[in-house]
């Protein structure tokens, strides 16, 4: 249903370096370049390239390394990059002087040679020593001096590449990052050669965040770092995982096709804190039988909103108006790129529907003040002070690590010392001074990041952020409430959509939905390509047409895949496998249209559970914007007088609970 996967980096390092003559007979050169490991549709390639200096510059503020300064990277239509071009930031400008924080600067930016077979017209002496590689070619790693210096080997024909120094280090991370994607053990007869094998491709084109640790000690992993762990591991269980909770005294015994799908040896509920979910913990249920729900209305889509649209909606002054009908157009076919930068803020709630043009510079005025304080309160720490701040270290550490792994195929984010990055490190480290309690928890990059690449600009997608996170709090926090209540509710509202495909489910310890961990945790971020990224936020961000609209898209995907899991048999294992592999395989139109008629469906039946009205806000239906059965095209834009705005809520799944005791004290049953 879509394209190809493009191609991920798993581990980059820069400074790694070859010396020209390594006999030292001669004079000796100092090549530097950078070191990559690429997962290129499913398979993993190891690249060495050399550096050169050149400027690509791409529209967008960012602060700088050094200091809490703004800058622009811009360049004219047309302009060759060989001149970089000063830009001026009138708007940042007007409400930011007093911090002295515009520079209109171009950054220098690294970017790799380019060689091989096919290769660019380029004379430079250093392109000789670019090599590429794959894994399974591989066959053995030379490291020598403590691992600073490691020399490939390949298979056929038998090659030695230059050998690569690791002067400002770099190479642990680097062969333990290979761990994942090959097998690698000593030789027995020479302690410095680490022989190289790829048993297993599935783990080949594992997530870039599987595991840190090797094999065993995914247990701990999750105890230590549920969210991280969950992330990519849930989504991907193979036979793998189940090796490594067997751990080695059962690894030669055949496991029984009964087996395959056992909990108890998983252990899920055990350790990850807050994900048991327990049958009793409630006292009342509500009775339900079987429910006809009736044919799958057919439903329309149409082109996203226009900028002439979208400014056929603003008053005079600045208000918008008619914002029930705009949101309609919004969820029928989503916003055109032009207007995401300013529609997203109010979307996300950072400018009120009924503010003015002036009431939202006054807001952007205080609002960038507010930051650049919380900004400073990190900034200012000496060295000294954090060695006794473990937990602001430990947070900045955190987000180095997941800034450099974030999205960085993405233009906006790809290259060494992107000004991209020191955003995204910036503006999570200032949401660790906003929510102390909270902090940094690996996921949130992912959702931070494109809202700064819509944004462009740091205070601004800053705030949106705080106004995303509001939502998705209770995804991250310790006890993981809020992700434990729309696993339950998402089962809920499928057994009632599908009920044969929810006893298989069930018969296959599924039925609690685990394998949507990472689709509710960060919103179809890592299953979508980042277009469909942002057409799917910005639907969703209109409280339409339901509450808990995200939970009728896991049933529309689930809906689509149904018949190839029932009819292969899958089990647990390979249920999770396959939801793994729809990544980047989805289609976004198509997603969305099932998911809307899906909520037609089910709001067109006169006797619901009380279960499901709750999770999906039917109960509140008068006080949300209700869409048409009809053609989109037809709905009438209504003229009335501007009425008082509210803020919308778009729900994460905390408004109802799925078993919320009834008066009466009876029980919620599905009977089949």
């Amino acid at each position: 249903m879509a394209a190809d996967t493009p191609p991920k980096v798993l581990f980059e390092h820069e400074g790694v370096f070859i010396h020209s003559n390594e006999d030292g007979e001669e004079p000796d050169l100092l090549v530097s370049g950078f070191l990559r490991l690429i997962d290129k549709d499913g398979e993993t390639i190891v690249e060495y390239k050399p550096l050169e200096d050149t400027v690509d510059p791409s529209n967008m503020l960012c602060a700088g390394k050094d200091s809490s300064s703004v800058m622009e990277w811009a360049q004219c239509p047309g302009e060759e990059r060989s001149t970089p071009q000063q830009a001026v930031v009138e708007q940042q400008q007007s409400y930011e002087t007093e911090w002295d924080m515009i520079n209109a600067v171009s950054f220098p930016k690294r970017k790799p040679c380019s060689n091989g077979e096919g290769a660019l017209n380029h004379t430079h002496e250093k392109s000789k020593w670019a090599f590429t590689f794959s894994v399974w070619d591989l066959r053995s790693i030379t490291v020598k001096e403590g691992s600073s210096r490691l020399m490939f080997r390949l298979k056929e024909p038998p090659t030695s590449l230059p050998v690569l120094h690791f002067h400002q280090g770099g190479s642990e991370d680097f062969l333990d990052c290979l761990r994942r994607y090959a097998l690698i053990t000593e030789a027995p007869d020479d302690e410095t050669c680490l022989l190289v094998s790829t048993p297993n491709r599935a783990l080949s084109q594992s997530f870039e965040n599987l595991l840190d640790d090797n094999n065993y000690g995914l247990v701990t992993k999750l105890k230590n770092d549920p969210y991280v762990t969950t992330l990519g591991g849930f989504s991907k269980v193979t036979n793998y995982i189940f090796d490594a909770f067997r751990g080695p005294e059962l690894e030669q015994q055949q496991r029984p096709p009964e087996e395959m799908a056992d909990l108890d040896i998983l252990g899920l509920g055990e350790v990850i804190p807050g994900l048991e979910i327990n049958q009793q913990e409630e006292p009342g249920f509500e009775v339900i039988t079987r429910i006809d729900l009736g044919a799958r209305p057919e439903v329309t889509r149409r082109q996203p909103l226009s900028a002439e649209d979208w400014a056929e909606h603003q008053e005079k002054g600045g208000r918008m108006k008619n914002v029930p009908h705009l949101k309609k157009i919004i969820f029928k076919g989503g916003l055109c790129h032009a207007v995401r930068k300013e529609a997203w803020k109010f979307l996300l709630g950072y400018y009120p529907w009924d503010s003015t043009y002036e009431e939202r510079k006054g807001l952007q005025r205080r609002k960038t003040d507010e930051y650049f304080r919380m900004k400073l309160q990190w900034k200012s720490v000496s060295e000294e002070q954090e060695r006794r701040n473990s937990r602001l270290r430990d947070s900045r550490s955190l987000i180095e690590k997941d800034v450099n792994r974030t999205d960085r195929t993405n233009r906006f984010y790809e290259g060494i010392d992107n000004p991209g990055l020191v955003l995204l490190h910036d503006i999570l480290m200032t949401y660790c001074m906003y929510d102390f309690d909270l902090g940094y928890v690996q996921g949130m990059s992912d959702l931070l990041s494109p809202i700064l690449y819509v944004m462009e600009n740091e205070v601004d997608a800053f705030w949106c952020f705080v106004s995303f996170m509001d939502h998705m709090h209770q995804n991250f926090e310790e006890q993981m409430q809020g992700i434990k209540t729309q696993l339950i509710q998402l089962s809920t509202l499928l057994r009632l959509l599908d009920l044969a495909f929810w006893n298989y489910l069930e018969s296959q310890d599924s039925g609690y939905m685990y394998f949507c961990f990472r689709w509710l945790l960060i919103r179809f971020k890592r299953e979508l390509s980042y277009p469909d990224v942002l057409r799917m936020w910005e639907v969703m961000w209109t409280g339409l047409p339901c509450q808990n609209f995200h939970l009728l898209v896991c049933c529309a995907i689930l809906d689509s895949e149904k018949r190839k899991i029932m009819e292969e048999n899958f089990g647990f294992n390979e249920i999770l496998k396959h939801i793994n592999e729809l990544s980047m395989k989805l289609d976004i139109e198509e997603i969305l249209h099932k998911s809307e008629a899906i909520c037609m469906q089910i709001r067109s039946c006169k006797d619901l559970p009380h279960s499901i009205i709750e999770i999906l806000g039917f109960n509140t239906e008068s006080e949300l914007p209700r869409l048409e059965g009809r053609e989109f095209g037809t709905l009438d834009s209504p003229q009335s007088p501007r009425p008082t705005q509210r803020q919308e809520v778009f729900s994460n799944g905390h408004n109802g609970h799925y078993r919320e005791p009834l008066q009466n004290g009876c029980k919620v049953t599905f009977i089949s």
